[in-house]
């Protein structure tokens, strides 16, 4: 845990992370990126955690990055411009990379505004869920950089479709969660004030699954939209099968489907 990132655990497999910079809305700078590269670095070797919910403190989920400053990368310093700028730049995109890279599930529970580099973890993260008063913004071009960052030039036409997604990068206008769900970008909106519930009913929906079967399922979900052709993605699609079907874990969740009961699983 920092000032800048609470950790919290609410139950067995499940780790809340809440950036907490609330008077800034959460914008990310140099501390706050480091505290969650820090964490997404831990959960790197994690084998407890399945489920990672990404939240804002306040309210705001995150406005993109700190207009006052970021900080320099330690170590650039004395870099010229360019190599500082680059550094930077590249600390903060390989957030959304360790993301994707995770084999822990992402549900981002958007509270509150998601602009910029902040929309940009919304669209990294698995399910995306979000409170009615939540608003999105690309946001890159409108301070006069190329809409096109922290891979959200990826990420968002395969979420909404190219259409779409060209239309909200080039003009980086404010749109809300009721028009965020009809394009596809969130799975559901809820209450302001029903968001936790709605939260924690995903993560047991989650939990439900065996673990292997959840965190291959959300490598193989991520991998079919870079693979070239249908029977690419069938292939590999087999050996996932043939991999969950031997284990304990497999057997358990069919038998306490036909039982009617919570499963239990051992990641064997």
């Amino acid at each position: 845990m920092s000032d800048v990132l609470s950790i919290e655990n609410p139950r067995d497999g499940v780790k809340i992370l809440r950036m907490n910079r609330p008077d800034k809305l959460n914008a990310l700078d140099l501390d706050l990126a480091a505290a969650l590269h820090r964490e997404f670095d831990a959960l790197a070797s994690d084998r407890t955690t399945r489920v990672v919910v990404l939240t804002g403190a306040g309210r705001g989920f995150c406005a993109g990055l700190d207009l006052d400053g970021y900080g320099d990368i330690p170590g650039t310093e004395e870099f010229g411009e360019v190599h500082r700028t680059l550094a930077r730049q590249q600390d903060i995109a390989s957030l959304v990379q360790k993301i994707r890279r995770l084999p822990q599930v992402f549900v981002a529970a958007v509270n509150g505004p998601a602009a910029g580099g902040g929309f940009a973890l919304v669209c990294a993260s698995d399910v995306r869920i979000a409170a009615e008063s939540a608003v999105f913004a690309v946001s890159f071009i409108k301070v006069g950089f190329s809409g096109c960052d922290i891979g959200t030039s990826w990420l968002l036409p395969r979420i909404v479709g190219a259409g779409r997604a060209h239309e909200l990068m080039l003009t980086a206008r404010k749109f809300g969660s009721d028009e965020a769900v009809r394009i596809g970008l969130l799975a559901d909106v809820v209450p302001d004030d029903a968001l936790a519930g709605r939260i924690d009913t995903c993560v047991s929906d989650l939990l439900a699954a065996p673990p292997l079967s959840l965190a291959l399922t959300k490598r193989g979900m991520w991998l079919s939209l870079e693979m070239p052709s249908f029977d690419t993605a069938v292939e590999f699609e087999n050996r996932q099968q043939v991999l969950t079907s031997v284990t304990a874990d497999q057997s358990e969740a069919m038998t306490a489907f036909v039982e009617k009961r919570s499963p239990i699983y051992e990641n064997r």
